[in-house]
């Protein structure tokens, strides 16, 4: 029989707990806020950083596990999150304030990247991230129709003031060239204007300080990742594609890309995995199966999940409401396993880190 929960042997278990987002112990970071234990009864509450948000569900399950394990006795555990700010510090040399930025790329055009890219976002931001979303795609910007996004941009005292996107979390700030020119006009541009024109709209919006900047990148093999390898440290690159081969070929060579100029792959995507006819049921490979996940197992790098063909969602992206992905039951589990998988190997590879020196307590 184990001995009855008191403050000390309730914390001593939260101590065993890594804060998602620096991967630092609870108990080490001020994250504590409240234990009450008795025989009948374990309280805790327990502050969490949004950049976390999509993982505190597992999180206060893990800690309710931990304490029922710990303590089984007693019938009543109860866990409360609580917001914990924890401000983003300023990015390279343009002092872009986000803790995490990661560019969503892919080998070759009409995989669906800008739709996975703004999915992406926004299910970041639905779950109560600061997200911001910066279309790089300058020859062919698609985000501001997916997201039913028009109109130009304001300039205050030198600053762009991005676009908003209306959701349920609040408003999520998004920047595109397709906002700066008009519809149907060619940009022709060579690479000093597009590292000019990617830097200005990194440097020049008021972006607020974020959890996540999610880039959508030009599909191929260009000049936007240099420049975004040289004006601030990404967190890392997210590459989409289809199962076919020829798609595979070509996000091989974009995942070769981005280790070459030094961004990490955090992960592979297969869009368009599957389709399930809804008169039957019967699964159609439309495209082949599972290739991308192979892909990703041969070149060691993690697989985030796939999307189906879904008529909705590409329904959804024509009428500009990509955001309503996210109230359809059949494409919502898919989208938001990708962004818990993300957010769960960035905590996972921020644990696994060497532990820096003790930080004080604010």
């Amino acid at each position: 029989m184990s001995n009855p929960p008191d403050h000390d042997s309730v914390t001593a278990v939260l101590a065993g707990v890594s804060d998602p987002e620096s991967g630092r112990p609870l108990t080490e970071m001020g994250q504590v806020r409240t234990v009450t234990a008795t025989p009948a009864a374990i309280a805790v509450t327990v502050g969490l950083t949004t950049h976390a948000a999509i993982l505190w569900n597992a999180t206060r399950g893990r800690i309710e596990e931990l304490l029922r394990s710990r303590f089984p006795a007693v019938p009543a555990v109860t866990v409360t999150i609580e917001p914990h700010e924890r401000p983003p510090g300023k990015l390279g040399q343009i002092g872009l304030e986000a803790k995490s930025v990661i560019a969503v790329g892919s080998g070759k055009g009409g995989v669906g990247k800008s739709t996975i890219a703004a999915s992406l976002a926004i299910g970041l931001a639905r779950a109560g991230s600061r997200v911001g979303l910066l279309d790089a795609d300058v020859y062919g910007p698609s985000v501001p129709h997916l997201l039913g996004l028009s109109g130009r941009p304001q300039v205050d005292n030198g600053k762009i003031m991005p676009m908003r996107l209306d959701i349920a979390a609040g408003s999520m700030p998004v920047m595109s060239m397709g906002f700066l020119v008009p519809a149907g006009e060619a940009v022709v541009w060579r690479g000093p204007m597009l590292h000019g024109a990617i830097t200005q709209m990194l440097r020049d919006t008021l972006w607020g300080p974020l959890d996540y900047l999610v880039i959508d990148m030009p599909p191929g093999t260009g000049d936007i990742a240099l420049t975004l390898s040289q004006v601030l440290p990404l967190t890392g690159a997210v590459v989409v594609c289809t199962p076919q081969d020829v798609a595979l070929l070509d996000a091989t060579k974009a995942i070769a890309m981005f280790r070459k100029v030094n961004i990490p792959v955090l992960g592979m995507v297969e869009n368009m995995a599957f389709f399930v006819c809804p008169d039957t049921g019967k699964r159609w490979d439309i495209f082949g199966s599972g290739g991308a996940r192979r892909t990703a197992q041969e070149l060691d790098i993690p697989f985030l999940g796939e999307v189906p063909i879904q008529i909705p969602i590409r329904e959804h992206g024509d009428a500009g409401k990509t955001a309503a992905n996210y109230d359809d039951p059949a494409a919502r589990p898919y989208l938001e396993a990708i962004c818990t998988r993300l957010v769960g190997n960035l905590a996972a590879a921020t644990a696994a880190r060497p532990p820096l020196p003790s930080l004080p307590v604010l």
